[in-house]
């Protein structure tokens, strides 16, 4: 790391005020921060000390999402030969889907980080973290099958409209990697929605598809009313089945939910507040249930499509969601109960996980705005009744 250290200090004044390549200082800034810490220190002034930065976190969100990225690379290799009936190895099928996986993660960091770069270099300021995470998040939440272009136009248009027109990280208001599916989903409708695009079934010579094949997801049979062709619970929960490629796991989203709640990155109080809210709407259904749909135990939303994945990784992103204590609550049982709306009530998009929580991402500054002024008045009427014994 040494001889790096001493490269780029060779080379630093090239990209330096009066270098030939001072207009990309950001992007070398970029570079070296991400292989070594900064030097720069604070000189004057009180400031909060804390090893907690940026890089940090977005780093522990990371590992937090290994768990589900490793299942989603196996389960993409295991459902491709289930399909055309070829029994093989856990390595074999790992291989075949990291091969798959591989290019989309490629072309959503590449595409991502050249909008930032270009945003740097223009405003001149630095290139943050927070697409450290945003451009993994984006090819976990798709199906395999999406083309590499369509993933670098979504990525392309959610990192400028969903991040920089806003001020870059920190400054946004929506979930840039939810607004990327988002902009699949209405844009190109057709690759994200059917039987077809959650399994890769692109067959070679001699290969053919097993007789009653289907790709449907747990959802998709629920939205047609054919109930007695779910999967198992074990199924569901331990994720071998089709969908998005890190969104079928609960156990593998469960992990990353202890590294998120164990670093104080992600929020327990979402995160729970999420679950509660998501129950609390499926007994409702239990209770009044007119159609199938609603005969579903209640636990069975929370092993289905993205709801165990965006309650962990979707809902808990500290710059979307709600600030305040009380309002955290709030905004997750809202989106709970708004996912299972959508749902159930809504029979043309079955998920609903996605658009539930861009939805409350607008409404969290109007939930924090009011938490705010209800304490304050509550601590103002406080004040007054201790005015008044004191008199």
């Amino acid at each position: 790391m040494k001889a790096i250290h001493n490269l780029l200090d060779k080379v630093r004044p090239n990209f330096e005020k009066g270098g030939r390549f001072e207009k990309l200082y950001r992007t070398f800034e970029a570079f070296e921060t991400f292989l070594f810490v900064a030097g720069n220190v604070t000189n004057r002034g009180s400031h909060i000390r804390d090893a907690m930065d940026m890089k940090r976190t977005m780093f522990h969100v990371v590992i937090a999402m290994t768990p589900v990225l490793l299942f989603g690379m196996w389960n993409v290799g295991f459902q491709h030969y289930k399909a055309i009936g070829m029994e093989v190895d856990l390595l074999d099928q790992f291989l075949f889907g990291l091969i798959k996986v591989l290019p989309i993660i490629v072309v959503s960091y590449a595409s991502g980080l050249a909008v930032e770069f270009i945003f740097a270099t223009i405003r001149n300021h630095e290139v943050n973290e927070g697409f450290l995470v945003s451009g993994l998040l984006i090819p976990l939440i798709i199906p395999v099958t999406t083309p590499l272009w369509m993933i670098a136009l979504a990525t392309v248009f959610a990192v400028i409209i969903g991040k920089e027109v806003f001020g870059g990280t920190g400054m946004n208001i929506l979930n840039p990697a939810l607004l990327a599916r988002a902009f699949l989903f209405f844009a190109y409708p057709a690759y994200l929605v059917g039987d077809d695009v959650w399994i890769y079934t692109n067959l070679q010579e001699g290969q053919q598809l097993i007789d009653g094949f289907s790709g449907a997801t747990p959802l998709a049979y629920l939205a047609i009313g054919e109930i007695e062709k779910l999967p198992s619970v074990l199924e569901m929960f331990l994720g071998t089945i089709p969908g998005s490629i890190g969104e079928t796991s609960t156990l593998a989203v469960l992990l990353g939910a202890l590294v998120l709640i164990a670093t104080g990155v992600g929020s327990l109080r979402i995160m729970l507040s999420v679950v509660a809210g998501g129950l609390f709407t499926g007994l409702l259904f239990n209770i009044f249930a007119v159609n199938p749909y609603m005969e579903i135990p209640a636990y069975y939303h929370l092993i289905m499509g993205g709801f165990a994945f965006g309650t962990v990784y979707m809902a808990t992103d500290p710059v979307s969601a709600s600030q305040t204590g009380t309002g955290k609550y709030i905004y997750g049982f809202l989106i709970g109960v708004i996912t299972l709306l959508i749902r159930v009530v809504n029979p043309a998009y079955p998920e609903g996980m996605m658009l539930a929580i861009l939805f409350m991402n607008v409404f969290a500054p109007l939930i924090d705005h009011y938490v705010v002024q209800a304490n304050i008045k509550k601590r103002l009427k406080r004040m007054q009744t201790a005015e008044v014994k004191t008199t």
